[in-house]
């Protein structure tokens, strides 16, 4: 065909509409002694926004994005109703489920130490005795620009780059998915981890509100539903107080403390030091006195195994930074941000912060492995894009809604429960977490305003661990315990 004839392309020529991309697979393992026989459902969903334009005429559903999800459901149930359902993902933003997957919940798990530690190199993935899927079915999702999914062609990533848009597109893919598959009636719960914490509690009012679709349970793992305990901005002194806890642990664990008592007992006499005089004495300023100052000092030194000259010279505010840099600076080491058990080395042992994150860099590798493996060996997945474990890319995320504010989701929350009075929450916190400190959290639930009759619905379990407390094998096994009860309970 000579370039005269050959037909002109039209600017409404239709692209091929995106389709649903799934793969089917049935696996067998042993939880508790017992064989558990399960199909896993692994691919991507359209979702799709309805839509009108006036001028063409035209109402109907345009194709927005494609979620990855890879979901698992016990075989041999005859009624949804008598199965819970599970919706799981991480946070970051920009992360990935594969942590919550692979870590804990999922029937095969990434193999670290015992403690939880980086192995060497091959990586290995092995049958998850504590997985939760003897308990609920379980459902993976990737929020978009993480793992496989993506925009369609023609949308922009942007636009999900943002705490309203996120919880909207993963809200309408839980209830597109809860339709496909008739689980309405089905026991629902949620869990997510860190940010996915954020996300959560946005969830929690957003499908309530927009669909109609009430929760059993939200199990919250390194919680923040208020920016304002962890953002060490100048004038907020809040950080300073709710970390000093994990602070005074993360001393203990590396025995930089003159004090040798069971953590616990370490635990709740820095939370009541840090509520009874460090508070106050940071809200007096500079009208606090020169012997109120020394006395602040001496125990902060007890608590921080910092200097007094340092902590002098930090007008008694040590953010998180800097703490992890100096605590053990005279041995060369820094501790880690995601779980402060950890040590690593820095070059520049003069600096005030350090250039990575051991607990971090522990995972990073394992975990990617692990995946990759697993997705086409044992559940016949295949996609030669990359799988964003974790995509900084999404960054600068949009947390407009909040302008001139922390951001505050746990009244989103409060008011769930409120509404849905069955509604009950479980918080794993780590001892060693120094992204989301514990302390943080029991400040955010101790304040949020739930009425008296309802607080009993919100319980909490704390883990000798970190950020990610699962990677610990003792805590792993205990957090099994803790959410197979609470989903007993809930449902």
């Amino acid at each position: 065909m000579t370039e005269e004839t050959k037909p002109a392309e039209t600017k409404d020529e239709k692209k091929p509409e995106p389709k649903d991309n799934l793969v089917v697979s049935q696996h067998k393992i042993m939880i508790g002694g017992e064989e558990l026989a399960y199909t896993v459902t692994t691919g991507t969903i359209v979702l799709k926004e309805e839509t009108a334009d006036r001028e063409k005429d035209f109402e109907g559903e345009k194709p927005k994005a494609e979620f990855f999800f890879i979901a698992y459901s016990k075989d041999g149930v005859t009624d949804p109703a008598t199965r819970a359902l599970t919706f799981s993902f991480n946070g970051g933003p920009g992360s990935s489920s594969v942590w919550l997957h692979l870590g804990v919940l999922g029937p095969r798990r990434v193999v670290m130490t015992f403690e939880g530690d980086l192995p060497k190199p091959p990586y290995k993935l092995t049958d998850n005795e504590f997985s939760l899927l003897d308990k609920t079915d379980l459902v993976f999702i990737d929020p978009v620009s993480t793992g496989y999914s993506r925009p369609v062609a023609g949308e922009k990533a942007k636009q999900f780059h943002g705490i309203k848009k996120d919880i909207e597109s993963v809200g309408d893919f839980i209830r597109l998915y809860t339709t496909r598959y008739n689980r309405w009636l089905s026991p629902k719960f949620l869990i997510g981890e860190s940010y996915g914490t954020t996300r959560a509690s946005g969830l929690s009012g957003y499908l309530q509100n927009t669909h109609g679709l009430y929760l059993n349970g939200i199990m919250l793992v390194s919680t923040v539903l208020n920016f304002g305990t962890i953002d060490f901005t100048p004038g907020n002194e809040l950080p300073y107080v709710l970390f000093l806890p994990t602070y005074a642990a993360t001393a203990w664990y590396h025995r930089a403390l003159r004090i040798r008592r069971p953590l616990q007992k370490l635990v709740d006499e820095v939370r009541e030091f840090a509520i009874k005089e460090y508070a106050p004495a940071l809200m007096k300023g500079d009208a606090l006195t020169k012997r109120e100052r020394a006395a602040i000092i001496e125990k902060l030194v007890r608590y921080t195994g910092l200097s007094a000259e340092y902590l002098e010279r930090s007008n008694l505010r040590v953010p998180d930074f800097r703490f992890f840099k100096e605590l053990l600076r005279s041995r060369g080491r820094v501790v880690g941000r995601l779980d402060s058990r950890f040590l690593g080395i820095d070059k520049d042992t003069l600096g005030e912060g350090s250039y990575n994150d051991p607990s971090y860099t522990n995972i990073m590798g394992p975990y990617t492995a692990g995946f990759y493996d697993y997705i086409r060996r044992e559940l016949n997945f295949e996609k030669d894009i990359p799988y964003n474990i974790l995509n900084g890319g999404v960054w600068p995320w949009s947390y407009a809604e909040h302008e001139n504010q922390h951001v505050y989701v746990a009244e989103t929350l409060r008011e769930a429960m409120t509404i849905n009075p069955h509604l009950k929450v479980f918080i794993a916190n780590g001892y060693y977490d120094l992204a989301t400190p514990f302390f943080a959290t029991e400040y955010v639930f101790s304040h949020l305003g739930l009425d008296e009759s309802l607080r009993s619905n919100v319980s909490m379990g704390y883990y000798e661990a970190g950020h990610m407390m699962y990677i610990h094998m003792p805590a792993l096994e205990q957090l099994k315990k803790d959410l197979a009860a609470f989903i007993e309970k809930s449902k």
